[in-house]
């Protein structure tokens, strides 16, 4: 086939079941001019059986490795993509059928290297259930975005189109990260490209299945520790040193709350560690109060 302009990048790991209708979601896309990479991450599953129903997709190709992880399991799929362009898919998810067309008309300003989208959500059954994001820092955002992505990853995975010159230029996901890799990478990007955003519920993402790595919060904290270090070890003055604080701050304030049910002792220290880092954090406060006067 001639060299297509967007390369879908589908990862799957034990996620038979979905995949067909993820597949489906992507074949039923308006915008013609694509290959579709399915990169097998070690399945144990009926992923070969679902995939057979499929051979007959002449611009897919199907990649089965043995489990390396999803970091590896993208970046396989990274390495043989031909496009321009890399539309990466979880074999959870779905694609509105007009997905890529809009978003594509975004890359029309050449300094534009991630465009994304909106996120409806379903659960393991396919239904669809509401789910709002009211953090301030987890709302999308367009242009410069770093000062805003150091507080939070706003951008979900399934959504996004990257520039094939920006993973050239800043690398594909760190293999060493269990969780967070797709932030680590935006982080990077975020320092030489705009990011974009199509403000329409164009993805389908799916929540609270059995086996989402996005459950194991301990290690999700720790890799969000190590994510935040490196880039500010590696973009020095990129943001400032009061953002990075502010940012910090925010994170442990979030953790003060999450642990407030269950550790209070725990969540006490998280909030001293927000207020250390920006003495003048009202929600730090307020996170205190409540846990001293409900004791």
């Amino acid at each position: 086939m001639n060299k297509p302009t967007v390369s879908v990048v589908i990862t799957c790991f034990n996620y038979g079941k979905y995949l067909n209708g993820c597949l489906t979601s992507v074949l039923s896309q308006t915008f013609k001019d694509i290959e579709i990479i399915v990169v097998n991450d070690g399945s144990t599953d009926n992923t070969d059986d679902v995939m057979k129903d499929f051979e007959h997709v002449a611009n897919l190709r199907y990649i089965v490795q043995n489990n390396a992880g999803q970091a590896n399991a993208k970046n396989t799929g990274i390495k043989h993509a031909k496009g321009e362009f890399i539309a990466f898919l979880d074999a959870d998810d779905l694609w509105c059928d007009e997905k890529l067309e809009k978003q594509m008309k975004c890359f029309q300003n050449s300094g534009v290297g991630v465009v994304y989208c909106r996120a409806r959500y379903l659960d393991e059954r396919n239904e669809e259930f509401t789910y709002e994001m009211t953090s301030p820092y987890l709302q999308p955002r367009r242009g410069s975005v770093t000062r805003w992505l150091v507080f939070d990853n706003f951008v979900q995975f399934s959504s996004t189109i990257v520039r094939k010159e920006c993973l050239d230029r800043f690398g594909v996901f760190d293999e060493s990260l269990k969780m967070g890799i797709d932030w680590h990478l935006w982080l990077r990007i975020s320092v030489a490209y705009e990011f974009d955003y199509v403000d329409e519920w164009l993805l389908f993402y799916r929540m609270g299945h059995s086996g989402q790595m996005s459950k194991n919060v301990e290690e999700r904290q720790r890799c969000s520790d190590r994510i935040i270090a490196d880039f500010i070890q590696s973009h020095v003055g990129s943001v400032s040193a009061s953002l990075i604080s502010q940012a910090m701050a925010y994170t442990y304030c979030n953790r003060g709350e999450y642990y407030r049910s269950t550790d209070r002792w725990r969540s006490t220290c998280y909030y001293i560690k927000a207020l250390k880092m920006a003495p003048l954090n009202v929600i730090a406060y307020k996170g205190l109060i409540k846990n001293i006067l409900y004791w």
